[in-house]
């Protein structure tokens, strides 16, 4: 009889083990499945918000340099400076995204080029009022200018790192 039993609560008891480590297998694989999905998402957020800040930085410095031009060549108008209000209000949107989304070493090089525009967009603002700063002229805020896209460049290729895109060179 106590053979019998220690049998059947041995089949019973080996099921239920068997059962208790399929569970524990299964919850296991959900998790990793949900954890390799929460990395490739965020890491598709963080390539789209790059993508986004590239472009709306490029087109910031870009609509910089348009304003240097028609400062030079003609007065400004309202739709000139509201081009310039847009392109500098959608860089500032994305970068407030980056600050979120990023890990240290790319939002070290978009504060740079963040900065960078900032002080550019200063520059050429107390042009247009007639107002400049100690050694402003139109030639200090073009160069000023160009510089930006040197950092852009090392900005580019630390959210390409990020992402894991392979280098150019």
């Amino acid at each position: 009889m106590i053979i019998a039993v220690a049998g059947v609560a041995g089949t019973l008891g080996g099921a239920l083990l068997t059962q208790r480590g399929s569970e524990r297998a299964k919850r296991r694989e959900i998790e990793l499945v949900q954890d390799h999905e929460e990395i490739r998402e965020n890491r598709s957020l963080r390539r789209t918000c790059y993508v986004e800040l590239n472009r709306d930085a490029r087109q910031f410095t870009t609509a910089l340099n348009r304003h240097l031009h028609v400062m030079r060549e003609r007065g400004v108008e309202d739709s000139d400076r509201d081009a310039l209000e847009e392109a500098k209000n959608a860089h500032r949107d994305r970068y407030s995204e980056v600050q979120m989304l990023a890990p240290e070493g790319v939002l070290m090089r978009a504060s740079v080029v963040n900065q960078a525009l900032n002080r550019v967009y200063g520059q050429v603002k107390r042009l247009e009022r007639g107002a400049p700063g100690s050694g402003e002229t139109m030639e200090t805020a073009a160069q000023a200018q160009y510089e930006v896209w040197g950092m852009l460049r090392t900005m580019r290729t630390a959210m390409r790192q990020d992402l894991g895109v392979p280098s150019e060179e």
